[in-house]
């Protein structure tokens, strides 16, 4: 409530508001383009008559569910913008059948990704063989207690396991602090996700959409550990379809920022083990990208609309 309502939608509002009038008057653009909960473009847009579409970052319905919590905010500036929200084009690379969107105009785009072997990668591990496992809790939740834990329970449960494992902590997080490193993973602080998805077996991840929908777009499944946010929903999702499994930690309800745990640790390494040894798993994950590749690709979808 404070973050979609009094942060995006009241106090981020009204900070931009000025500034982006005055840029919209001067440059007239044919089209803006806005994250779902940045809103004063949607005001100005609606103000000027520009069109405009959204572009969303999380699934149809977490957006609009953020837009729900934001509208008390918005009325002041215009008291039918949530319905014109509602009913303006809203672009997602999520899969229909993972993303059923409450947006009348839901125009769905391709997620890039490389195939499967088709990019190489530096040989870390000294030429150890096995599978490939990524294991990456974001860039966001390096910072926050939940991240650094998430990754101790990982190096733990994938300690032993015929794989070679690649963990990036991302750039908040000490990775100094993180505790022995199995023989078999490789820490690092940032790789290119895309190129790591086309050698993966399995991605290990908290479920943020940008690393999910990733991964499912290469036809790799997942194992979701989800933190906070939009993350218990995507890995419901993602359970939903067959495409992985779902490991909410035990230390607090995963919604709140449930911190991984000791007592996490066996679940989480029988999870990784079905996904690597279940190829239905991999099937479903195959299903979900061929889908999205059968989406049209960002340079039609903006053609579209400038043509509309």
């Amino acid at each position: 409530m404070l973050v979609n309502r009094e942060y995006f939608g009241r106090l981020c509002t009204a900070a931009l508001l000025p500034a982006l009038e005055e840029a919209c008057r001067d440059w007239r653009p044919d089209l803006i383009l806005h994250d779902p909960c940045e809103y004063a473009s949607a005001v100005v847009a609606e103000r000027l008559g520009i069109p405009h579409a959204q572009v969303g970052t999380s699934p149809a319905q977490i957006e609009a569910y953020s837009l729900d919590l934001a509208a008390p905010a918005l009325v002041p500036y215009d008291g039918t913008l949530v319905d014109r929200l509602l009913a303006t084009p809203y672009l997602s690379r999520f899969p229909a059948s993972l993303d059923p969107s409450p947006y009348s105009t839901t125009v769905r785009f391709r997620e890039a990704a490389a195939p499967a072997g088709s990019v190489s990668m530096p040989d870390w591990l000294h030429g150890a063989g096995g599978p490939l496992v990524y294991v990456t809790f974001g860039t966001v939740s390096g910072g926050l207690p939940a991240g650094p834990a998430a990754c101790r329970v990982a190096l733990r449960a994938v300690a032993g396991l015929p794989a070679r494992v690649l963990l990036s902590g991302g750039r908040a997080t000490d990775l100094s602090r993180l505790g022995p490193v199995p023989d078999n993973v490789r820490v690092e602080e940032w790789v290119s996700a895309p190129e790591v998805f086309a050698n993966a077996s399995a991605v290990v991840c908290h479920g943020g959409a940008g690393t999910t929908f990733g991964a499912l777009a290469a036809g790799v499944p997942l194992v979701v550990v989800p933190l906070f946010a939009d993350q218990p929903t995507n890995a419901r999702l993602v359970e939903q379809a067959g495409a992985g499994v779902a490991v909410a930690p035990t230390g607090g309800a995963a919604d709140t920022m449930g911190l991984p745990g000791p007592a996490d640790v066996p679940r989480l390494r029988s999870a990784i083990e079905a996904v690597l040894t279940d190829p239905s798993y991999r099937a479903a994950a195959r299903r979900v990208a061929a889908e999205m590749r059968a989406q049209p690709t960002v340079a039609e979808t903006l053609d579209a609309l400038a043509r509309a």
